[in-house]
């Protein structure tokens, strides 16, 4: 299983629209994921013997260098999360990888290595995994097209495959500017993620987990969470490690099988 966590603060609000930089009360929810829930959530995986993927924006990493140093700090891996919030597809390929440089710029003053990308939203363009080469990472984590991870056909990364419905976004941001997307309980998200992870278990594929600390973070959020991962947790056929060492396991199964199925078997 793969715990991550999309550590993006104000770069979200921002990217979301630049005038919520003059709304305090919007970007407030930004600091509350950064100064309570981070910490929390830090607790929680220590807690649980949880290790996680933090993917990390860069323009929040010099805002909250305190919250990376933290993680970093938790032996947590640090993977890249753009610079600001904004997605890949809507630059042209010189601001996608001078966005890129910058983000790694800032991350490589917590950690020697940044192995690990995943773009704002999970959108990336024809320009993306080329990008990702070129500067030296391993693995991505932007894909909807598998439940196994995979190692990419014409590029040098393995995928870390996501879905939707194993993020917290969906499910629990709310939209004050438009009131077009409803707060689930607690309960229906649990429900909903275990009937997710208990299929995926069954199929022997990978549990990726993604959340956000400004949303999981509330309270409530955060017992469920709590309850959640220490079900799985009590599973010993699951095996909880970072996006890079599943990359790594990937890439050392044998040419001769299935990678992801060596992998995960």
């Amino acid at each position: 299983m793969a715990v991550t966590v999309d550590f993006d603060a104000e770069e979200l609000w921002l990217a979301e629209d630049p005038a919520n930089a003059a709304r305090p009360g919007v970007l407030s929810q930004a600091r509350y994921g950064a100064e309570i829930a981070v910490p929390q959530l830090l607790d929680l995986f220590e807690r649980l013997d949880v290790p996680a993927t933090f993917f990390v924006c860069g323009g929040d990493a010099e805002r909250y260098p305190h919250a990376v140093e933290a993680i970093a700090g938790r032996g947590h891996e640090i993977g890249h999360h753009g610079f600001s919030h904004r997605s890949p597809h809507l630059m042209a390929r010189g601001e996608e990888e001078d966005e890129l440089v910058r983000g790694l710029d800032v991350l490589r003053a917590f950690t020697d290595r940044v192995a690990g990308y995943r773009s704002p939203s999970w959108d990336i363009s024809p320009h993306t995994l080329d990008l990702l080469v070129e500067h030296g990472f391993g693995h991505a984590s932007n894909m909807m097209d598998a439940v196994l991870p995979y190692a990419h056909p014409d590029h040098d990364l393995v995928e870390i495959p996501v879905h939707w419905s194993l993020d917290d976004a969906p499910h629990f941001w709310f939209d004050a500017t438009s009131w077009d997307r409803t707060i689930r309980s607690s309960r229906e998200v649990a429900e909903l993620w275990g009937e997710e992870a208990s299929a995926i278990r069954a199929a022997g594929g990978l549990i990726t987990l993604t959340v956000h600390p400004q949303i999981i973070g509330r309270p409530g959020r955060l017992r469920m969470l709590e309850t959640f991962l220490t079900g799985l947790r009590s599973d010993d056929g699951i095996w909880f490690a970072r996006c890079e060492e599943i990359a790594g396991a990937v890439r050392a199964a044998s040419p001769a099988a299935p990678a992801a199925a060596a992998v995960l078997s």
